[in-house]
């Protein structure tokens, strides 16, 4: 008796067109955003982090930072191309910077809303991988 290959291999083929459909094919739609932001959050020992944002293409309209995680969120709005914010941060927490990501909602005039999530980290450390978005 032979068997019905037809649901396993159409259920594979649509797993696979799945899978690149999500992750978005084979190019990574992501290089522009990383060459127009750049993000960075640094903890030094004396009670701060430094929170840096670029835009090389100058086109950024808005941003909302927010340092999630807290007692108290900080969020700060913007209106520049670039920034650097000083946040209060007593000391490393308990848990691991994961604990207090870095997220940003920009309104860039050529790249709509983007969306960019950062670790803070601190000085000395490799840079956290950046999360780009765009809902």
């Amino acid at each position: 008796m032979a068997k019905r290959l037809g649901p396993p291999i159409f259920l594979g083929v649509f797993t696979v067109i799945a899978l690149v459909f999500l992750t978005g094919g084979a190019s990574d739609d992501k290089d522009i955003l990383r060459q127009t932001f750049t993000v960075e959050a640094i903890y030094y020992d004396a009670g701060y982090v430094e929170i840096l944002y670029v835009d090389n293409s100058a086109k950024t309209e808005s941003v909302v930072m927010e340092v999630l995680g807290m007692d108290e969120t900080f969020q700060k709005s913007y209106s520049d191309s670039e920034f650097i914010e000083i946040v209060p941060f007593e000391n490393e927490p308990k848990y691991g910077w994961a604990t207090h990501p870095v997220v940003l909602e920009i309104d860039h005039e050529e790249l709509g809303h983007i969306q960019l999530k950062t670790e803070i980290h601190p000085v000395g450390e490799p840079v956290p991988v950046t999360i780009y978005s765009q809902p």
